[in-house]
């Protein structure tokens, strides 16, 4: 059977989104064949069509699909035809780290999920007409109306579940969440800052708001993003267009430095501010990519107080596991995600880009008809 669907192609770097047919390989065994529902739009995506993410072009990008089950392979047992699920990125399963749920440090991450654009046999999973072209971005392509994905990065949801609002939870908003949920686990009495309060940095933010931290603090130079995340939990907040960032802190803190600290920038200027900011003691986690080469100077000396860098990749979790309880907590109204939300038309792929790169859209969500 041949699956055709109608897909936003990129075909070079800072060529737009150009809309088109496509036919889909037939699902293997261990794929599953999506009818997307809605997609959301991140800065990955952008990232790849500004040429700062060397996967191949021309090619299909969307990495935060949700959507239902047309089809399943024969060795798929998680879903069947009709479920409702999202879509988040895939992994080997077999090396140590996937063997000890952390599939997001998976040894082949980045040619299955980022830079690969095949499937790990090399195979295609998408066509132009005759032409070959990439696709398999983080095993699924979702900037289309079919998605063939892999197994491993489908999550079951409800049969009640707002597909178009639970998208995003596919990768910005688990990154978020879950390096403080999952990695930095604030303890009552802490203080917590989250450098950069665009999507994930937001959904940091929320998240925070679930722990015992005492101090939450945004940093931001957006005044409406601020106003939003003190609303969302943010109990300070700090525009570094106006004032240093690291007197503020120090004075937040009384002079003894912040327990934990997010940067979501991606600017190593910001994550150097932040790791400089910690107590003894205290972790930073860089969740934002900055171009490949990047480096932050770091005095060694100062670490010796038992202050960590570490680096966090999709929140460090198990798709299947951390994506329902976000869906609960939002579900309960204690992670407000649809505050982050802005909805287009999939034929408005470009101006949701758009609203992503002049900051006035934290998270653009594609609906498909």
């Amino acid at each position: 059977m041949v699956n055709t669907a109608r897909a936003a192609i990129v075909d070079g770097i800072g060529e737009p989104f150009t809309i088109g047919e496509v036919t889909l390989a037939a699902p293997r065994a261990d794929e599953v064949l999506v009818r997307i529902v809605a997609a959301g739009v991140c800065g990955t995506d952008l990232g790849v069509q500004a040429g700062h993410i060397p996967f191949p072009l021309p090619g299909v990008l969307g990495h935060e699909g949700a959507g239902i089950v047309e089809e399943v392979g024969s060795a798929v047992t998680s879903v069947k035809p009709g479920d409702k699920v999202l879509l988040s990125f895939t992994s080997c399963g077999e090396c140590r780290n996937c063997r000890t749920a952390h599939p997001a440090y998976c040894q082949e991450f980045l040619p299955r999920n980022l830079v690969g654009g095949r499937r790990a046999d090399g195979s295609t999973t998408v066509r132009r007409g005759d032409e070959e072209i990439n696709g398999h971005f983080f095993a699924q392509s979702s900037f289309s109306t079919y998605a063939l994905a892999d197994e491993r990065g489908v999550t079951k949801v409800s049969d009640s579940a707002d597909l178009g609002l639970l998208a995003p939870l596919g990768c910005g908003i688990q990154t978020g969440a879950g390096a403080v949920l999952n990695i930095l686990t604030p303890e009552p009495g802490s203080t917590l800052a989250v450098f950069g309060v665009g999507a994930v940095g937001m959904a940091a933010v929320m998240a925070a708001a679930l722990t015992g931290a005492e101090r939450i603090v945004a940093v931001d130079i957006v005044p409406s993003r601020l106003e939003l995340a003190r609303e969302l939990g943010a109990t300070d907040v700090i525009n570094s267009k106006e004032a240093d960032p690291a007197a503020e802190l120090d004075r937040i803190s009384g002079g003894l430095g912040i327990d934990y600290a997010i940067d979501a920038t991606g600017n190593v200027r910001v994550l150097e501010t932040a790791i400089n900011c910690l107590a003894p003691l205290g972790t930073v986690a860089a969740i934002g990519a900055p171009a490949a080469g990047a480096t932050v100077p770091v005095d060694v000396n100062y670490l010796l107080n038992g202050r960590r860098f570490i680096g966090v990749t999709e929140g460090d979790s198990v798709p299947q596991v951390f994506l329902p309880a976000l869906v609960k907590l939002i579900e309960q109204g204690r992670f407000p995600l649809d505050k982050l939300v802005e909805y287009y038309r999939f034929e408005d792929i470009n101006d949701a880009a758009q609203g992503i790169r002049d900051g006035s859209v934290l998270k653009p969500v594609l609906l498909f008809d």
